[in-house]
């Protein structure tokens, strides 16, 4: 959800300096099944444009027609949409449509938490039974950042906020991938988590002679000495998987980063390779920590049969998500109950 926010707040500031009136959406309640749930967002320009979606793409004419009541009268409203007969999924949104600025204190406060990888929050409040009707003053979103509150809506104050209902969301920091290595599987690796929004980091040994214009996607590219890499860089949201295609330099990373936690922790390559650096590195910690050694995901992925470098990536991409989400790959046709539960 974080990424989307990321994007949501991006293209704002791109159409406030057009000079563009925005209304933001935020579905804040759900009765039944949707194809997403309560926290997503869009955001909509007067000329038409939009960004993000509340839905699987159904919804967001609908949003757009109930938004311009928001851009004539500058009042947030609420809006429901039964999906039963049209979406199928025998569900009723309720999308809460509000006046949207980006204002500089809150711009310079949401990228320094971005940064510094900094948790926030939104607290929406919504008038239950209005939805579709008359707009009021006292629905909108308050955005809170450390001890610092913001609201989107211009000339508004947190205080004018007191509708009956509320939605409380919880947003971390951006889900990052470590590459260590510089081969055109981490290039397709790095395409690949981009697009999911992930924010991605390539680590290389200077010998590599790469430039960070070599990985579309990446945020940055580094190569540090393997004594100057530390662990605690690498952490909660946080996945790491090593993939240098040199045995050394993948016994000597898997050293350096001994004491990290992340969420998930990959070593590229077939069981055999996987055994041998683990005995060597070993030989160079054999007080290790069972724990570390168990948490290594090698080889890393799941099986799909891939075997190009992209299907490689989408191979380790799902593993990574199945991890971090406490999920047993498996396909949904085979789950019983909510596909989203």
């Amino acid at each position: 959800m974080t990424h989307e926010f990321k994007s949501i707040i991006q293209t704002a500031v791109k159409w406030q300096n057009e000079g563009l009136k925005m209304v933001l959406a935020t579905v804040v309640a759900l009765e039944g099944s949707s194809y997403r749930r309560p926290g997503v967002r869009m955001l909509l320009a007067e000329n038409g444009k939009w960004v993000g979606a509340v839905s699987g793409g159904c919804v967001e004419k609908e949003v757009y027609r109930q938004a311009q009541h928001v851009f004539e009268n500058g009042k947030a409203r609420l809006m429901s949409y039964d999906g039963t007969y049209r979406l199928g999924c025998e569900g009723t949104l309720y999308v809460l449509l509000e006046p949207f600025t980006v204002q500089d204190e809150f711009l310079t406060s949401f990228e320094k938490a971005l940064s510094s990888r900094q948790n926030f929050s939104i607290k929406s409040f919504y008038e239950p039974g209005t939805d579709n009707q008359e707009s009021s003053k006292n629905q909108g979103s308050i955005i809170s950042i450390g001890s610092e509150d913001f609201t989107f809506q211009p000339e508004s104050k947190t205080s004018d906020f007191d509708a009956s209902a509320s939605f409380e969301q919880e947003f971390g920091p951006l889900f990052q991938l470590c590459i260590f290595g510089a081969e055109h599987d981490a290039v397709a690796l790095a395409k690949l988590a981009d697009n999911l929004g992930w924010e991605v980091h390539i680590f290389a040994s200077p010998d590599e002679h790469k430039t960070i214009d070599f990985f579309e996607g990446a945020s940055s590219l580094k190569t540090p000495t393997f004594d100057a890499i530390n662990p605690s860089d690498f952490g909660e949201n946080t996945a790491v998987i090593l993939m240098t295609h040199s045995f050394n330099k993948d016994v000597q990373y898997l050293l350096a980063l001994k004491d990290s936690k992340p969420d998930y922790l990959g070593l590229l390559g077939p069981a055999h390779r996987r055994e041998k650096l683990l005995g060597k590195f070993l030989e160079f910690h054999p007080e290790a920590e069972i724990e570390f050694l168990e948490r290594l995901h090698g080889p890393a992925g799941i099986d799909i049969g891939a075997e190009s470098a992209y299907e490689i990536g989408v191979s380790i991409i799902g593993e990574i998500l199945s991890v971090t989400r406490n999920r047993n790959p498996q396909p949904l046709k085979n789950k019983s109950g909510r596909i989203h539960a």
